[in-house]
């Protein structure tokens, strides 16, 4: 299995509900669990990607927490997770960062909730993702997703998680989750 799979959660350039190219803020929540989910998964790196400084600093006391001895005491898994965890200002310092550490350009692979044409299934994809040792760096955007170039810039667009109703917003934990089962659970 490759085992160099890297996400980042995108948080500009990103559009919000009126197809804005918008920043969106960073949560607790999203820190935290999507990092438990990467863990999980054997993700190499989870970056969350926004050029703000003042979110910036606003992860960096969040994960400060986590780095004390108190934290390891409280709550070890929770510190194991997050310290898989960094700070990116933007998809280009990330694709740098990986490439710094795997000396190979990723494979940049999209997810979106819209439907599309030039969509890869995630069987298709996970055939190339097995069989190739190439570092892979998953996107997910928040707000309302991804923009377009990002999108048209990526190697793959992956179809995207519907469930059984007309409705199709999860929220971005849920839609990582989902999809990191999908393409590296052992079933």
């Amino acid at each position: 299995m490759n085992s160099n799979i890297y996400l980042a959660l995108i948080h500009y350039p990103v559009y919000n509900k009126f197809r804005d190219v918008v920043n969106t803020s960073i949560t607790n929540l999203d820190i935290h669990d999507i990092a438990r989910t990467c863990r999980t998964y054997g993700v190499k790196k989870y970056f969350v990607v926004t050029p703000l400084a003042s979110q910036q600093e606003m992860l960096n006391r969040i994960l400060a927490f986590w780095e004390k001895d108190v934290a390891a005491k409280y709550n070890p898994d929770r510190v194991q997770a997050l310290s898989r965890l960094e700070y990116s200002a933007s998809l280009n310092d990330t694709k740098e960062k990986i490439f710094s550490q795997e000396k190979l350009d990723p494979v940049v692979v999209s997810t979106t909730a819209v439907s599309r044409n030039d969509q890869t299934s995630f069987d298709d994809f996970k055939e190339d993702l097995f069989s190739s040792n190439a570092p892979h760096l998953i996107l997910f955007g928040t707000g309302n997703g991804l923009t377009e170039e990002t999108l048209t810039d990526s190697d793959y667009i992956l179809q995207p998680v519907k469930g059984n109703a007309d409705y199709n917003h999860l929220s971005v934990r849920s839609a990582v989750a989902i999809i990191l089962d999908r393409l590296l659970s052992e079933k």
